[in-house]
């Protein structure tokens, strides 16, 4: 079945200027740590092998930061190689321990509701056809029939409590005034029985994470080095952070989300439109698929012209259009330019243009109220008196029309009855919602 990733995808192409796949996710950026590095370009230049990445069902939806998992997953599986997408059935009723404190657990009904959801936002990345097609699987089918007492026996003798300290997310936890419990402590055998189980059940040898994850994939590693006497590998990505160094994700109350009901495609796609300058190049390599000499073409025209902003144009775009699909980043574009006095705004279908004022300062008011008014309400002006100057200014827009008089009202600028854009200067905007 075609989805919207899909079909983005098959549009894009992995790199063909690079000899084997290693070499090219190196130069993307996308290797901040790993097990060993020659073993592992050997393997991946090799026979296909299945490798896994897991997503735990805390949230809802995924979000950015496992959007570069997705992506790294895929451009495995168009080197040929298999790919485990695994949602955490049981990993997602204890959660992997956070820097600061412990986890509200989530009811066991919340959580299978959630693994459906990431299940069908995992599958719109992958192909389920052909000699490596891409599974599904869920932790919870092998945890939830195995006892304590198996799992101490079977799976806890590997596990030496000295190294388990040293873990980051442990060490940070213990030195902090919050602790750690026992339940999220144990996190990272959890892990470790995963890759372990695919490795038995599937020939699964690599395995794929954030490196804020490398406690846990290693977890894994080690795992079935004691238990099989097999070596196995892993990946850590780098985190991708804003340009004051914090990640973007759930626990930073910043995510980006990939379900459009909680990051919407305009929002989306504003968020590509303002990487910085100095992030375009980067964020090109990681999350799209254009070849080495297309991104470097784009990036010689950024820094010519860094104003045009083709950069980030381009990456708003892919980006948008490989979560959402075309249909719904033209929409977002149509409305980035509509909002902004380069488009039709009567052209824009009312559920687009509601979501891209959602985004902005606005206020809801009779339609009655003065421009003036909605200029203070929205916080584009500081002042009624400020407000009136910049209106007789020339200054001021509602709906993409100069406002002449200061003492015009809202009622005959509403679109679709009940919304409009007002604007201060060339950039500045708010919604505006007729009671």
């Amino acid at each position: 079945m075609s989805t919207p990733a899909s079909e983005s995808l098959s549009a894009q192409r992995n790199d063909d200027s690079f000899p084997d796949i290693w070499d090219e996710i190196v130069w993307r950026g996308l290797i901040h740590v790993s097990t060993n590095a020659d073993e592992l370009k050997a393997l991946l230049a090799g026979e296909p092998i299945t490798y896994y990445c897991g997503f735990d069902p805390t949230a809802p939806s995924l979000h950015l930061g496992n959007l570069v998992q997705l992506l790294l997953m895929r451009r495995l599986q168009l080197a040929g190689h298999k790919p485990l997408g695994l949602v955490g059935g049981s990993t997602g009723l204890i959660g992997d321990p956070k820097p600061t404190s412990e986890r509200t657990l989530n009811e066991a009904s919340v959580v299978a509701e959630w693994v459906g959801y990431l299940q069908a936002q995992v599958a719109k990345f992958l192909s389920f056809e052909g000699d490596n097609a891409a599974r599904l699987v869920n932790n919870l089918d092998w945890t939830a029939p195995m006892s304590a007492i198996d799992f101490l026996r079977d799976i806890g003798k590997h596990y030496r409590v000295g190294t388990m300290l040293k873990k980051d997310a442990v060490s940070t936890r213990l030195n902090s005034d919050e602790g750690i419990s026992y339940t999220e402590f144990s996190y990272q055998i959890l892990q470790g029985l995963d890759f372990r189980q695919l490795y038995l059940d599937h020939g699964c040898v690599l395995q794929t994470g954030g490196s804020d994850q490398w406690g846990n994939l290693t977890s894994g590693v080690d795992l079935v080095k004691r238990a099989e006497g097999a070596t196995v590998h892993a990946i850590g990505t780098p985190l991708v952070t804003n340009s004051d160094g914090r990640k973007f994700g759930k626990s930073e109350g910043n995510a980006i989300w990939l379900d459009p009901a909680l990051t919407s495609p305009y929002a989306m796609y504003q968020f590509w439109l303002n990487t910085d300058d100095a992030d375009v190049v980067d964020r090109l390599k990681v999350f799209t698929f254009l070849d080495r000499a297309e991104i470097e073409r784009i990036g010689a025209a950024h820094t010519a012209e860094p104003f045009k902003r083709v950069g980030q144009r381009t990456v708003a775009r892919l980006v948008t259009e490989l979560v959402h699909g075309r249909a719904a980043t033209d929409a977002a574009i149509a409305a980035t330019d509509a909002l902004f006095g380069q488009g039709d705004l009567e052209a824009l279908d009312a559920a687009t243009l509601e979501s891209a004022l959602r985004e902005l300062p606005n206020t809801t008011t009779p339609a009655s109220t003065t421009v003036a008014q909605l200029l203070v309400d929205t916080g584009l002006s500081p002042s009624l008196g400020a407000a009136r100057r910049s209106i007789a200014e020339g200054g001021v827009y509602l709906n993409n029309v100069r406002v002449e008089d200061e003492a015009s009202m809202l009622e005959s600028s509403v679109l679709d009855g009940r919304m409009a854009v007002l604007r201060r200067g060339k950039k500045t905007l708010a919604g505006v919602f007729v009671e």
